[in-house]
């Protein structure tokens, strides 16, 4: 896709924001045609590489109705929710096994779809043989069962493929679609011959799934921008009460706006308080939000398939108060530091474990205290690739860890610092904090919008 395409479909999205706050990101129809050309782009330009990265001339993905390969949403057209009966895709690099220069413009790899659709002609459909006549028309019946595994075994012997990659792991959720029954089904069918040059694909799949277009991050910079405008209203006082709204109140409000506007979610939003005076355990489930209360937040949204992560943390002004006590602020600015300290040491190359233990030791050094979460995001809300920590492996988490950063990957900033507060008489406050953020092409992270350096205030409301 051309600069000139991509620019013009944010200026049709920006002006239909314009024209209707109720739809910023388009119609459905809209947003659709923009999810099309994204997964064409992908299959061009994301998957060659990748094919080639890993040594495989090879990928096969056999994926049914309602067990679903975790690749598939990757795969296929937004219009397609569910696989068909079986589909079995299959990726050959021909340039790969002739020794010829790829052109870069995609066409090195054969993409097959046996059973299902060409999804918008991205594959080349196969159908089976026989023809089925109705009173309406003439089609070609769909594959279906044992035929698919033999017409697969034909694809493989005519291409005769060095490596055939299949997606198997012990370590990576998404590197393992491929079921017990269809390994069965599959390695049957094709025989030994062929399943001697199985290869366990374990990164390929997670960096096809993980790796964003320049056109998605685009558009991500708008969702996440709307995400942050949201937070500002639902922590101001045009959403809060003070000594009337409660936290659950504010669940639910966000819960609506994002039905409202035609969205979705991938998680249920939490609402918590801090309170001088009180451990938060001690407020229950559902406080209702006073004056002096530190907020804070974890909500989502999900359009075009991509989904946000983000908490932020809001101030309630007390009596005669007009900004934030400074210790709060400094407790704000110690996440903001741990959060350049991940920026300082996440590259592409390095693993989620390199990352977290060079991390957590320049803020020890720097005397703060904190713990690192960080996971990748995109297609789904916790992603492909490796985790920055969890909150109770703070030493490295095994396998999930180990998976190195790529150009394009996106992340969730997860972490949290906790310090005392001097107005509250040296109580501590925990300040969590989530941006989503984006590994450049040239390895350097950057905000996908930019992050929270200041408190969303909510000020007493004016007299009426």
């Amino acid at each position: 896709m051309n600069r000139l395409v991509v620019a013009s479909a944010l200026v049709v999205a920006s002006s239909l924001a314009a024209q209707d706050p109720r739809r910023p990101f388009g119609t459905q129809r809209e947003q659709a045609e923009m999810q099309q050309r994204w997964l064409k782009r992908r299959m061009e330009t994301i998957l060659p590489g990748l094919m080639r990265k890993h040594g495989v001339d090879m990928w096969v993905i056999p994926t049914r109705e309602y067990n679903e390969d975790p690749t598939f949403s990757s795969l296929v057209s937004p219009t397609t929710f569910y696989a068909r009966r079986r589909t079995i895709y299959v990726f050959f690099d021909k340039c790969a096994k002739a020794g010829t220069v790829d052109p870069g413009d995609g066409s090195c790899i054969e993409r097959l779809a046996l059973g299902g659709t060409s999804q918008g002609n991205v594959y080349k459909e196969y159908r089976a043989k026989q023809v089925v006549a109705n009173p309406v028309n003439t089609r070609q019946a769909e594959l279906w069962g044992d035929a698919q595994w033999q017409v697969l075994k034909e694809v493989v012997e005519e291409r005769n493929p060095r490596v055939l990659g299949i997606n198997v792991s012990r370590t990576h959720a998404f590197s393992d679609g491929l079921t017990a029954g269809e390994m069965e089904g599959m390695s049957t069918a094709l025989g030994k011959r062929w399943t001697d040059r199985y290869k366990r694909t374990e990164l390929l799949p997670l960096e096809f799934i993980a790796a964003r277009l320049p056109e998605e991050e685009q558009f991500y910079e708008k969702l996440t921008q709307f995400v942050h405008a949201q937070v500002a209203k639902m922590f101001s006082n045009e959403v809060i009460t003070p000594g009337v709204t409660r936290t659950q109140d504010l669940v639910w409000w966000w819960r609506q706006m994002v039905a409202d506007h035609g969205l979705t979610t991938w998680f249920q939003p939490s609402i918590a308080i801090q309170r001088k005076g009180s451990l938060p355990e001690l407020l229950g489930d559902n406080p209702v939000i006073e004056p002096g209360d530190v907020l804070w937040c974890d909500v989502g949204v999900t359009a075009l398939r991509l989904n946000t992560d983000t908490q932020h943390s809001g101030y309630v002004l007390a009596a005669g108060e007009t900004e934030v006590p400074a210790g709060i602020r400094k407790a704000l600015g110690n996440s903001n530091r741990l959060q350049d300290i991940l920026f300082e040491e996440t590259r592409p190359t390095r693993s989620g474990n390199d990352i977290l233990r060079a991390a957590l030791a320049k803020l020890k050094a720097e005397g703060i205290m904190g713990t690192m979460y960080s996971h990748p995001i995109g297609m789904h809300g916790h992603g492909a690739g490796p985790l920055i920590g969890l909150w109770d492996y703070q030493d490295g988490v095994p396998g999930r860890g180990d998976a190195p950063v790529i150009p394009g990957m996106w992340f969730s900033s997860e972490l949290q610092t906790t310090s005392p507060v001097p107005e509250w008489g040296g109580q501590p406050l925990r300040v969590a904090q989530e941006e989503d953020f984006i590994v450049g092409q040239d390895g350097k992270p950057r905000w996908a919008f930019k992050r929270q350096s200041e408190f969303h205030l909510v000020r007493p409301k004016p007299a009426s």
